[in-house]
């Protein structure tokens, strides 16, 4: 099953990512890793959090790409 990522603004709202398409993974840890790699180019493109989806369920999130004040 297809392993691919939702992007939103902070109130969940789903968001297009400029440059960044609509890609497919076949594992949930490829994903992972993906965006893992990505999140700052993803949060310079206008995306708040992202939620994990497995063949269009989400499995999880919304994750905050934003880094925890501290």
């Amino acid at each position: 099953m297809p392993w691919s990522w939702r992007y939103e603004k902070s109130d969940g709202t789903p968001v297009e990512a400029p440059g960044f398409g609509e890609e497919t993974w076949t594992t949930q840890a490829d994903a992972e890793s993906w965006v893992g790699e990505n999140w700052r180019g993803l949060l310079e493109a206008g995306v708040d959090q992202v939620s994990l989806l497995e063949d269009g369920r989400v499995e999880y999130g919304p994750m905050s790409l934003h880094p925890e004040a501290g």
